[in-house]
């Protein structure tokens, strides 16, 4: 017996994509910081918040690339003549990627007492009954 992959049954004509989408996704790895929630806002917009503790405007960078946000942090390193008994909170730099669906638009960016935010909405096209006319051949 065939497995079947999942873009290539008959009933799901246009997605030969879904797989490498999810693979794509699975791939990102993520290891869990910074953490973060999504929301569902609205029928139609999404909340990402990242916890960015330590973390000013400047060393942060929010892009779409290729379907995908990405959101980077890297922090400057200033421990320069600073003597610490125990270092618990470190620089570290991350890159979080989530992959955005087709009609999905990222809005605005916000930090707030050590979290980012980062609103999307998802638009809505209209529903359209479409009749095709049957031509002899």
């Amino acid at each position: 017996m065939t497995k079947m992959a999942l873009g290539t049954h008959p009933f799901l004509l246009g997605f030969e994509q879904l797989e490498r989408l999810v693979e794509r996704t699975a791939k990102t790895g993520n290891d869990g910081y910074p953490p973060y929630n999504i929301e569902q806002t609205c029928a139609t917009s999404y909340r990402i918040t990242l916890a960015v503790a330590g973390f000013a405007e400047s060393d942060l960078a929010i892009t779409v690339e290729d379907n995908s946000l990405v959101i980077r942090g890297r922090q400057r390193d200033d421990s320069e003549g600073r003597i610490y008994l125990h270092r618990g909170i470190a620089a570290r730099q991350f890159q979080r990627s989530f992959v955005l669906a087709d009609g999905v638009d990222v809005g605005e960016a916000v930090m707030e007492n050590g979290l980012l935010h980062v609103d999307l909405t998802r638009s809505v096209p209209d529903r359209v009954v479409q009749t095709i006319k049957i031509r002899k051949g």
